[in-house]
């Protein structure tokens, strides 16, 4: 099954670049391109396989673009739209506008990177890349090694067969999953369809980034030897 096509202004709004209104800007002003063609507004997009560029993050100059990551407490969304509830821009304090590279839910605790370089967000979201991301889960109760064995294979879910993955047992009711791709609250969906519940969820690695013992609502702007870590192990150029 086809993934659903999404509104160019939503998807700039999930994504966490901006909001639908200053994306409708963006997109009159002629800065937005999909697949290296200038969007319109109405245009729709595939989440899956469309490339989206915002213009001003091509002609700005490597040495604007900045890079943190950030240990994302229960709570708070991943998106720059503010609602009556804590999103991420609500309690980050950097000097910079950045966003979050990907979306991700509020009863989850993450590493997240945040940056303003578009390029970055492309190459660590779209999912001809393929990066790994590394998770550890606590389950309700203890979850057998057939269950952990199924999810490494593959599940159904949302109509798609998941990829195949690494599952590691960590205790009776916790493991390490890496993933290469990313659905709608992937894990969860997994867990359940092996019939059992996730009680924590925590990303502990992007790629090379690390979480390492960075505590919750701590932000960390990325270090020289780090960044220059990630962009060799996604393939980017400094």
């Amino acid at each position: 099954m086809s993934m659903e096509l999404v509104r160019l202004q939503k998807y700039m709004s999930q994504a966490g670049i901006c909001s639908r209104r200053k994306a409708e800007e963006y997109i009159a002003a002629g800065q937005v391109f999909i697949n290296g063609q200038k969007a319109t507004i109405g245009q729709s997009v595939n989440p899956e396989s469309d490339i989206v560029t915002l213009w001003k993050w091509a002609e700005m100059s490597r040495q604007d673009f900045v890079y943190y990551k950030y240990n994302k407490p229960r709570g708070v969304e991943t998106t720059c739209a503010q609602r009556w509830w804590q999103s991420i821009i609500d309690v980050i304090n950097v000097p910079e506008r950045v966003f979050p590279v990907w979306r991700l839910d509020m009863d989850s605790t993450w590493l997240i990177m945040l940056t303003n370089d578009g390029r970055m967000t492309n190459y660590l979201t779209h999912p001809k890349y393929e990066h790994e991301k590394e998770y550890v889960v606590e389950t309700f109760g203890p979850i057998s090694d057939k269950q952990l064995s199924t999810m490494s294979q593959w599940v159904e879910i949302l109509w798609k067969i998941t990829k195949k993955c690494k599952v590691e047992r960590l205790a009776a009711w916790k493991f390490s999953i890496v993933l290469t791709e990313w659905k709608n609250r992937q894990i969860r969906r997994m867990v359940e369809e092996v019939w059992s519940k996730v009680k924590k969820l925590k990303r502990v690695r992007i790629q090379t980034l690390l979480l390492e013992k960075l505590k919750e609502w701590d932000i960390k702007k990325l270090g020289k030897q780090e960044k220059d870590t990630l962009f060799k192990s996604i393939g980017l150029s400094n």
